[in-house]
C-alpha cells in the first residue's frame, strides 16, 4: 500500500512488541510462555480500522533490530501502511509485558528505557501530503509527552490545520509524564487542533479538569470539538456534540483481557464517523468491536472484522 491515494485513516503515536503470557491468574514471575504480538494504541487503532476494510497508515518508529523488522512486517500484513515508520539508528524497539488477571486486572510493564523509537519521531518523517489528505488523523497524548516527537506533533497538527476528521485520543499514562500538571498543559493546547476528542474520566480530568461525564463532555466542546466522548467504564460511554446528547451502555461479554478494548473501540469509531453514521450506531459499533477484544488475549491481531461486530449487533452470536 504505498500508491499516493489520500489514506482513510492515519494515525501517529506508539508502537512496540507485546509479550503476553499464555498463563492466566499467575504473576510474570510464574509465566513460562508468552505470545508475540504488535501492540502500542495508535498502532492498534491503525490496525482495528483496517481490519473494517479501512486504508490505514502510521506515522512512528521501531529499533533497527529483530523486533524493529517483525512490526514494520506485521504492520502490512495486518493492512497497515508502514512507509512512514523508519527505523532508528540508535534506540531499540520497545517491549511491553502485562499479567492477566481476569475479569478487570491487566498490569502493564513497559520497557521503553532510554526512550521508545515513537517518542523520537522528528519533523523530516512528516508527510505533509498524507497528514493534510487523510480523512481521519489520530493522534495521542502519549505523542505529546517528550521531545522531539512532541514537537513533530506539534508540525503535524499545524499541517493538519483542525481539518475534520482530527481525533485527539486523550490517552493519559501517569509513567510517561514529569507529572499530572505537564499533561495538562500539553494536552490543553493540543485541543486546539481537534475535532473529535476520546477519553475516560480519568484523562478528561487530565485535559480539561472535570471527572463528571456530562461537565467533561461541555468542556471539551467549549474548547471548540464538534465531538466529545467520555468513556465512563461499567456504565457505558457519553457522546455530545452542541446538539445531541447520546449514551450507550456496555455490550456484556465474558472478559479475558480488557487491553486493546479502547484501541478496537477507536478503529470502529474511525470507521462509523467515515461511514456517516448516526451517532447512536457509531457508539453500540464501537462498543462491540472493543467488547469483543476484551474477550480474547492479544490486541492487534485480536480486532474485529465488520461482519463479526454486525454478527453481534444482530444478537446472531456471541464474542
Amino acid at each position: 500500500m504505498t500508491d499516493n491515494t489520500p489514506l482513510d485513516v492515519l494515525a501517529v503515536g506508539r508502537l512496540g512488541v507485546d509479550l503476553y503470557p499464555l498463563q492466566d491468574g499467575v504473576g510474570l514471575e510464574d509465566v513460562s510462555t508468552f505470545g508475540k504480538y504488535l501492540g502500542g494504541s495508535a498502532a492498534n487503532v491503525a490496525v482495528a480500522a483496517a481490519r473494517h476494510g479501512r486504508r490505514s497508515g502510521l506515522i512512528s518508529r521501531v529499533g533497527d533490530d529483530p523486533f524493529g523488522l517483525y512490526l514494520t512486517r506485521e504492520l502490512e500484513r495486518l493492512g497497515v501502511d508502514a512507509r512512514f515508520v523508519p527505523a532508528d539508528p540508535v534506540l531499540k524497539t520497545p517491549i511491553t509485558f502485562c499479567e492477566i488477571f481476569p475479569p478487570d486486572d491487566f498490569p502493564l510493564y513497559f520497557y521503553r528505557e532510554p526512550k521508545a523509537p515513537d517518542l523520537n519521531i522528528e519533523a523530516d518523517d512528516l508527510d505533509a501530503d498524507a497528514i493534510r489528505d487523510a480523512r481521519v488523523f489520530w493522534f495521542t497524548a502519549t505523542g505529546l509527552s517528550a521531545e522531539p516527537t512532541r514537537s513533530t506533533h506539534e508540525a503535524a497538527l499545524a499541517i493538519r490545520a483542525r481539518r475534520h476528521i482530527t481525533v485527539f485520543d486523550l490517552d493519559y499514562r501517569p509513567m510517561f509524564w514529569a507529572s499530572p500538571a505537564e499533561a495538562t498543559a500539553h494536552a490543553s493546547a493540543a485541543l486546539e487542533f481537534a475535532t473529535v476528542a476520546v477519553g475516560n474520566r480519568e484523562e478528561c480530568e487530565i485535559a480539561v479538569g472535570e471527572t463528571d461525564p456530562d461537565r467533561a463532555a461541555d468542556a471539551l466542546l467549549d474548547r471548540g470539538v464538534e465531538l466529545a466522548i467520555v468513556k465512563q467504564g461499567p456504565k457505558g460511554v457519553l457522546a455530545k456534540t452542541r446538539s445531541e446528547r447520546v449514551e450507550v451502555p456496555p455490550f456484556p461479554v465474558e472478559v479475558v483481557n480488557g487491553l486493546g478494548a479502547g484501541d478496537a473501540f477507536g478503529g470502529a469509531l474511525c470507521h462509523g464517523l467515515l461511514s456517516g453514521w448516526d451517532l447512536d450506531h457509531i457508539l453500540r459499533f464501537a462498543n462491540v468491536a472493543g467488547a469483543i477484544v476484551a474477550s480474547r488475549r492479544e490486541c492487534s491481531t485480536a480486532m474485529p472484522t465488520s461482519t463479526e461486530v454486525d454478527g453481534l449487533l444482530a444478537g446472531r452470536t456471541t464474542a
